[in-house]
């Protein structure tokens, strides 16, 4: 009997109990090695062969340094920290005088430094001046794609910034002026007059309370104050409800003029080198995205410089919106691989019901479908990027540009919201937690469908872009076709998807744009899938081209993740990813 003994033996059998039980419950089973140590472009065999392929060989070196630079335990911690310690606004100093900075975490400006010493932020602005810069909008993509999948919140300013020159350049003497300092490779977070930087980053305040999408909407005011040589300078006036990255040196915003809504420059200082009458009222709480600063700002009579002719503000700003859309796209992209290369890792290492989670069948085509969206996504990326490289040289690939930007954008970020979600499925409550990049992905997702375009938006633009340029919707059909004959499946869907972008034309033609605008989002989805389509033909493996038209063209696929049909193999989709992902040192 228990109590029969003493207490010094009661004692013994007590900690031999509590010893055991330490041993049973605190040994860690079953849980997955973090993900650490690997090269993010190497494992990805999609996106070097495309750098390769796209003429950027000379950019390899380059981005398998940052990819391996972004794969180590220290930088991946940046990311975490970034999120966790968010910007902070001091409207005031100490002694009550207005400010208006924002402050951030020593993680922030890492992750600033280093994408700016890798010229994410400028590489084919750089390079044009070299014999290089066919493949620099596909080099800096890729650049973009890794950065991205790192902590994507940074990207905002970086892609901002390498936008912005696009526009500024409709300004010859105002682009001569701000591009040394824009495509400096140095990280200058300093808040002082931009002559006296080393580097700056450009910002853009657009959307208004009242409007949104709708810029041309805008309250916003400018008053010319300059005459002769100084004629384009204004003093604005008016409330941005979005301002993204408030603590960049200048921004591209748009108000309106006697001649109507016009794009200005403005910096956060005038050119007597004092503070402009630039005022940030608060920073948003947002969703996701946390790392980086949205604000709302004022504008009380603030300095700036006309850009672009007077009037013609959305025409001149289109420019930097396009640039920031194939962010957008790469964005997407970049979100899938990601997602994919963290489930991928997870049913690698994690066992249940005896055998690893890679090896069950159900499991198998949850990743397999996975797998294929996003090397769909990363290859119709790659082909976008292809088109900016070359517009310039060639008016057929500036007209597809023009549309395939927007179908991309909306296809992409779409998708990526969706992929995301199923892929932290995967990991299960491992993946729904904080100590998880899969919760930072997740909230991240659906900013780049709100980001420069809501989808409605985007889907609208592309009909005003077939009703306006036919060029566009030639050079988009001469795409789809340019695989014809290798899948006759494909052949069918492109010939149906002619016919219907002939008729509704017809329609619009002859009762108005109201008359299909109802129909834009499924118009935009078969547009995307067929280009998607003919890049895997073009340059994925048979079984991964035939995979993705069996279930995405064929509809031999059901609503969710994960519905691949019985005859596909999903061991030719996996087998090279796993290995990759597992051995992408």
């Amino acid at each position: 009997m228990l109590f029969s003994r003493s207490t010094e033996q009661i004692m013994t059998i007590m900690d031999v109990h509590i010893q055991t039980a330490e041993a049973g419950t605190h040994e860690v089973l079953n849980q997955v090695p973090p993900l650490t140590g690997y090269n993010l472009f190497l494992s990805d065999k999609t996106l070097v062969d495309g750098v390769r392929r796209e003429t950027a060989d000379w950019a390899v070196e380059q981005i398998t340094e940052l990819g391996k630079l972004l794969g180590t335990e220290e930088v991946q911690r940046w990311g975490f920290d970034a999120n966790e310690n968010k910007p902070v606004l001091h409207t005031h100093d100490r002694y009550g005088n207005r400010c208006d900075e924002v402050v951030f975490h020593p993680a922030w400006h890492n992750l600033m430094r280093t994408s700016i010493a890798h010229r994410v932020h400028s590489l084919p602005w750089v390079e044009m001046k070299t014999e290089r810069a066919p493949g620099a909008h596909v080099a800096r993509a890729a650049l973009m794609m890794l950065a991205s999948q790192n902590e994507a919140g940074h990207t905002c300013p970086i892609s901002m910034t390498f936008s912005a020159v696009a526009a500024l350049r409709a300004e010859p003497e105002v682009a001569q002026e701000w591009e040394p300092k824009i495509l400096s490779s140095i990280y200058d977070p300093s808040f002082r007059p931009a002559p006296e930087k080393s580097g700056v980053l450009i910002g853009m305040a657009m959307t208004e309370k009242q409007g949104g999408s709708d810029v041309r909407a805008n309250t916003t005011r400018a008053e010319r104050i300059g005459h002769g040589l100084y004629a384009t300078e204004f003093l604005i006036t008016g409330h941005k409800w979005f301002c993204s990255a408030p603590m960049c040196d200048a921004f591209l915003v748009l108000a309106q003029t006697a001649n109507g809504l016009s794009c200005f420059l403005l910096p956060r200082w005038t050119p007597a080198g004092e503070k402009n009458n630039f005022y940030i009222q608060r920073l948003k709480d947002k969703m996701g995205n946390r790392s980086n600063a949205s604000s709302e700002v004022e504008f009380q009579g603030a300095w700036a410089r006309l850009v672009g002719e007077e009037g013609r503000g959305v025409s001149t700003i289109i420019e930097m919106v396009n640039h920031t859309r194939l962010d957008c796209t790469i964005g997407g992209a970049a979100l899938m691989r990601q997602a994919l290369v963290q489930s991928v890792h997870h049913a690698s290492h994690r066992k249940a019901f005896g055998k690893l989670l890679i090896d069950q069948p159900l499991m198998r085509n949850v990743l397999a479908d996975l797998a294929l969206e996003s090397e769909a996504a990363t290859l119709l990326m790659l082909r976008l990027a292809r088109a900016f490289d070359r517009r310039e040289a060639e008016p057929q690939e500036r007209a597809f540009c023009r549309v395939a930007t927007a179908i991309s954008k909306f296809w992409l970020c779409k998708r990526s919201t969706v992929h995301v979600g199923e892929a932290l499925e995967c990991l299960g409550g491992n993946g729904y937690v904080e100590e998880s990049i899969m919760a930072r992905l997740y909230r991240e997702a659906p900013l780049n469908s709100i980001w420069e375009g809501s989808g409605n938006v985007i889907c609208l633009d592309i009909l005003r872009a077939f009703s306006r340029e036919p060029e566009g919707v030639e050079a988009l059909v001469q795409e789809l076709r340019s695989v014809f004959g290798s899948d006759q499946r494909l052949d069918r869907y492109v010939a149906q998807i002619g016919t219907d972008l002939e008729e509704q034309l017809k329609q619009s033609l002859k009762f108005g744009m109201s008359k299909v605008e109802g129909q834009a989002r499924r118009l935009a989805e078969r547009l995307a899938l067929a280009l998607q389509a003919v890049q895997l033909v073009r340059h994925s493996s048979p079984a991964i081209a035939d995979a993705f038209i069996t279930s995405r063209l064929a509809d031999e696929h059901g609503r969710t993740f994960g519905t691949l049909p019985a005859g596909i193999d999903f061991g030719l989709v996996l087998g090279p990813l796993v290995d990759a992902i597992e051995n992408g040192k």
